[in-house]
């Protein structure tokens, strides 16, 4: 069906550079949307599955904008924010866990290691979870999947490892930069997702 609607307005004179540009212009005006969402901090779960979720919409050329943005990150936000303050807990953990390894702990680059890649890990079962989220999902059960598929699907978590190294990069050459790529960095998990589920 999304062929369909694609092969339609290719047919109406719409070409398939304008089809990309204007999808890549609306990962962008995601990621600003998702940055202002996500600045009470505790709420970026839900600001990532509110974009996903628009961004999901017009790769199905459905109508969706700022207010349906907006009710489903109020939807999203009703149990993601225990999710986001989980997320700042690890990032907490690792935090000293690699400042004890600063300080010289026995066999600490070793642990140091493991709890950066579990954070990398957890970051990239979050952003899964919250591209799979629909309204009334229960959190819990999709971030168990996301982790199942995290470990299953490597290919694909390497690619949203890659979306978050680019934001990371963003923000160290330009911060408003980097607040423009997190669209782009839901959307590789909804593509990395849509690609996993039609295997």
């Amino acid at each position: 069906m999304t062929e369909a609607r694609a092969r339609a307005r290719t047919e109406r004179g719409e070409s398939r550079f304008a089809q990309g540009f204007a999808l890549f212009a609306e990962c962008l005006l995601t990621g600003v949307w998702i940055a202002v969402a996500a600045l009470p901090l505790v709420t970026y779960p839900a600001a990532f599955a509110a974009g996903a979720r628009h961004l999901g919409r017009r790769l199905a050329h459905e109508r969706g904008g700022w207010r349906e943005f907006a009710a489903d990150f109020r939807a999203a936000l009703r149990h993601g924010w225990i999710v986001g303050l989980a997320g700042w807990a690890a990032l907490a953990a690792v935090w000293v866990d690699v400042r004890a390894v600063r300080d010289g702990l026995p066999g600490g680059p070793l642990v140091g290691a493991v709890g950066v890649l579990a954070l990398i890990g957890a970051a990239v079962a979050g952003l899964r979870a919250a591209a799979s989220w629909r309204p009334g999902a229960s959190w819990r059960s999709l971030l168990a999947q996301a982790g199942r598929r995290t470990v299953l699907d490597p290919a694909g978590s390497f690619l949203i490892v890659g979306g978050l190294a680019v934001v990371v990069c963003s923000a160290w050459f330009s911060a408003p930069l980097a607040v423009a790529v997190l669209g782009a960095v839901a959307a590789a998990a909804v593509a990395v997702e849509e690609r996993y589920r039609s295997r």
